[in-house]
């Protein structure tokens, strides 16, 4: 059987526009299963295990504020991390799409929901022969908001009569923490254009050439068009 994989992962959240939170996002990492991962995934966990993090769930978005579990590990191994994962996400045979809408220009949840349907839909039937290509499609989600499974159902189940959905627990699978990159990366690009970076953001990354040069353009290589 041939199967597809798609992880999918959210930033943001549907409440009212606010500066810290303009955008929601969806990102969605697609792998066919029949193509072998297991060196680049071997590769990444004996690089994480250099830094002293084996078996470590990376979270991108704290990693660049230094929050959470990060809050204490020095800016030098933070930056390290990150590119181990932006090293993973080069050479594992995986594309991405990520969707999103600008929560100012939206009305209410009801609107940035359907926006975000029709966004998916019109990326199905574009690419429906690809889909219908696979015997089985396995859609892995954590269930982290109410809205995004009624949307990824909905519009899916519309499309797609061999869809599965699993719930995922992020810690054990890197496919997913790929799609947190992807997310965090989109959101770091839109916010980039609009000259809205955070003080970490400017921080870590030190300047828009270093963004592009070391991750916009790895995007635009993974980006399924």
């Amino acid at each position: 059987m041939r199967i597809l994989s798609i992880f999918v992962d959210e930033s943001g959240d549907f409440g009212e526009y606010a500066s810290h939170s303009p955008y929601y996002i969806i990102s969605m990492i697609f792998h066919s299963q029949s193509v072998e991962i297991r060196k680049e995934l071997k590769d990444l966990e004996s690089s994480l295990s250099s830094l002293g993090f084996p078996n470590h769930c990376v979270h991108v978005g704290p990693l660049i504020r230094g929050e959470e579990e990060y809050r204490n590990v020095e800016m030098t191994v933070r930056k390290s991390i990150l590119r181990r994962m932006k090293a993973f996400f080069s050479h594992v045979p995986v594309s991405y799409k990520s969707f999103y809408v600008e929560k100012k220009h939206i009305e209410d949840e009801r609107a940035a929901a359907e926006q975000l349907s029709k966004q998916i839909s019109m990326f199905i039937r574009d690419h429906i022969e690809y889909f219908q290509s696979f015997d089985e499609i396995v859609l892995y989600y954590d269930n982290g908001q109410i809205q995004i499974n009624t949307i990824l159902s909905t519009v899916f189940k519309y499309y797609l009569e061999t869809i599965k959905f699993r719930k995922v627990i992020p810690s054990e699978y890197r496919l997913f923490q790929l799609a947190d990159l992807v997310c965090t990366l989109q959101l770091i690009r839109l916010k980039s254009k609009a000259k809205s970076l955070s003080k970490s953001e400017i921080y870590f990354f030190e300047n828009d050439r270093t963004l592009k040069k070391q991750y916009f353009r790895l995007m635009d290589s993974k980006e399924m068009k």
